[in-house]
């Protein structure tokens, strides 16, 4: 493990993934474990970290995290920089912590157009791992249980938008009426009803009530009790692009093309969606908060990189 230059850390709420970078910036491993900050008991974020780490702790390289853990329910509140935030005000408000070594990332903050507060910690690093310091007019998705919309140009996150889309779903099946008549999950391959769902998102009606649209298909048969999830998550997901768009279209950005930024299955049920809503969508660059981790350190002074030999 020699080659190792620095250890990045996208630590959640409900999980820690830590990340291996050589000096040139290149991942050369990774581990998730399941030790967010709510996750770990007694506060001890110590033990946690020495769990997510392994026998990486015996790597004698900075370490740096985003995302949660500079929280000020995480290890130490690192304050947050307000929009439009870039690479290099993010490297200078970087917080050390009491752990040698260890340094945490500021998230970002922003005010909507009703002087409301919206902010963002982890997803803000991924933003920079998947948008390189020279595009200009970037529009970005971060698909999860708050989804991000933001504007990203020459390195600078310029304002955002939040959604509570994926929690709201959770909410409406784990403890309404909904989930009791929906049986299993989405289904990456029930197309249709997902799809269905999403053209009732992209059209215009209330929420609140369109909601109510996934009990009352299922009772007159429209749909299945298999069904009924798809449909639902269409509908959020939906309705969720077609607020981010007339979001994107007050701002005076181009919501034609928008880019996907994430891991795991909810990427690729945002591609349909956005396929759909007639949105050409870009697949962003795999583990981003570790390139996004390896930009700050860089700047921050943390790490040097290699020259090219």
């Amino acid at each position: 493990m020699s080659d190792t230059a620095l250890i990045a850390i996208d630590w959640g709420t409900s999980s820690a993934r830590a990340y291996r970078v050589d000096g040139a910036g290149h991942l050369l491993g990774s581990r998730k474990a399941p030790l967010g900050i709510k996750q770990v008991r007694n506060g001890r974020l110590d033990l946690a970290l020495a769990q997510s780490l392994g026998d990486w702790s015996a790597e004698s390289v900075p370490l740096i995290a985003c995302g949660m853990i500079g929280s000020r329910q995480g290890w130490i509140e690192a304050p947050y920089v307000e929009c439009p935030a870039s690479l290099v005000a993010l490297a200078d408000r970087v917080v050390q912590t009491r752990v040698e070594r260890l340094t945490i990332v500021p998230g970002i903050a922003s005010v909507d157009a009703a002087g409301v507060p919206d902010v963002m910690r982890g997803e803000e690093t991924q933003l920079l791992g998947a948008v390189n310091a020279g595009e200009h007019a970037v529009l970005a998705v971060l698909p999860g249980t708050h989804s991000k919309w933001a504007r990203v140009d020459h390195g600078r996150v310029v304002d955002f938008t939040t959604f509570m889309t994926g929690e709201l779903y959770a909410l409406l099946i784990e403890h309404s009426m909904l989930g009791r008549l929906a049986e299993g999950r989405p289904d990456a391959a029930a197309q249709e009803s997902f799809s269905v769902g999403v053209a009732r998102g992209l059209a215009a009606g209330e929420l609140a009530h369109d909601i109510f649209g996934a009990r009352t298909l299922a009772l007159a048969g429209t749909l299945a009790p298999d069904e009924v999830a798809d449909w639902l998550s269409g509908l959020l997901i939906g309705r969720e692009i077609r607020a981010a768009r007339e979001w994107a279209r007050r701002a005076g950005a181009d919501p034609g093309t928008v880019r996907i930024i994430g891991d795991g299955t909810l990427p690729a049920r945002y591609a349909h969606a956005l396929a759909d809503a007639g949105i050409v969508a870009q697949t962003g660059q795999p583990d981003a908060a570790a390139h996004g981790l390896w930009r700050i350190a860089l700047q921050a002074g943390l790490v040097t990189a290699l020259q090219p030999t």
